[in-house]
């Protein structure tokens, strides 16, 4: 095979994406004929990286974009890029794409869905009378009385949105900038923070892991909701100051959480989430796109630099999404 040709790389320190070679192999020969895809390894030859036009991966190695000359596009086969842009030699004029998947979209609102009816069916209460053998009749209330806030309205919470608000919710979104989704009321800017949680039963955060919203659920957040409320994390762990949940959870502030993503992946079997009462964990579930959708972006937009033509998923680096 001809070593010039050019290379899509699948490549991350910390995921096997052997899986995903011959899924990209089908869609190279469909809509990018003569486009090689390669596993990188830690021993990976210099030269077999110097025909590499387009990486797809999760953790890439520090430095390795800065050393390939060829290199036309960084793709993270994820939703989300900021395990791409922690690198600081990254080549300024490269474009960092991600996926957008309507299907992944619309598992997440079902997740988020679940979520909400099983505090508003007060499913939580339910489940810990079960293990005391108790029967009690929990009240019921309409499930307009209960207010959702999502936060992030992008293509994933925006879809949350309007499946919560069609199922009757009060929904409420929060975002950066402002934005406008039917049946639901929107709030943006950091000034709106505040009002936007003071009256919320839940608050589900899908936001990016950016600069700003590293940390952001610290102990002053957890104390701007009101008493009783429930968190639910579909976004990143390194959101989330574990100690000021837990605080707010054992205070009695917090009714609930819903986690699925955390700092650490696997959650170490030490970690003291696992056995805090109120806390339902979910490894990394809530929704991921198929493996067809992800080579198949990557490598349309793969086909899309080799001509010369800007990617149809590209992220604003300065933003993080």
């Amino acid at each position: 095979m001809n070593d010039a040709a050019p290379t899509l790389l699948l490549c991350s320190e910390t995921d096997d994406l052997s899986g995903l070679c011959g899924e990209f192999e089908r869609a190279a020969a469909r809509d990018c004929p003569g486009l090689r895809v390669r596993c990188w390894t830690p021993d990976t030859p210099t030269t077999e990286l110097q025909s590499v036009v387009a990486i797809a991966g999760w953790f890439v190695p520090m430095g390795l974009p800065a050393r390939l000359l060829r290199l036309r596009l960084l793709a993270s086969i994820g939703a989300g890029v900021e395990h791409l842009l922690r690198d600081p030699h990254l080549p300024p004029d490269v474009p960092v794409t991600r996926i957008v998947d309507p299907a992944q979209a619309r598992g997440m609102a079902g997740y988020v869905l679940w979520a909400a009816l099983h505090f508003h069916r007060d499913l939580d209460h339910v489940l810990a009378q079960q293990v005391r053998r108790e029967w009690r009749m929990p009240s019921q209330r309409p499930v307009s009385a209960y207010r959702v806030g999502v936060m992030g309205l992008g293509a994933m919470g925006a879809e949350v949105a309007r499946t919560l608000a069609a199922h009757g919710f009060d929904v409420h979104g929060w975002a950066r900038r402002p934005a406008a989704l039917d049946g639901v009321t929107t709030w943006a800017g950091p000034q709106a923070m505040r009002p936007f949680l003071a009256e919320l039963d839940m608050v589900v955060s899908l936001l990016p892991l950016t600069p700003e919203t590293w940390g952001l659920f610290d102990a002053n957040w957890f104390a701007t909701l009101k008493p009783g409320a429930v968190f639910v994390n579909c976004g990143r762990g390194e959101q989330l100051v574990v100690p000021a949940l837990l605080d707010a959870l054992r205070s009695g502030h917090l009714r609930g959480a819903v986690l699925d993503v955390f700092e650490h992946e696997p959650l170490p079997a030490d970690d003291p989430l696992w056995a805090e009462p109120g806390v339902v964990i979910t490894p990394h579930m809530a929704s991921s796109a198929s493996a067809d959708v992800i080579a198949g972006q990557i490598v349309a937009d793969a086909a899309r630099v080799l001509v010369g033509q800007a990617p149809l998923h590209a992220v604003d680096r300065q933003r993080g999404y």
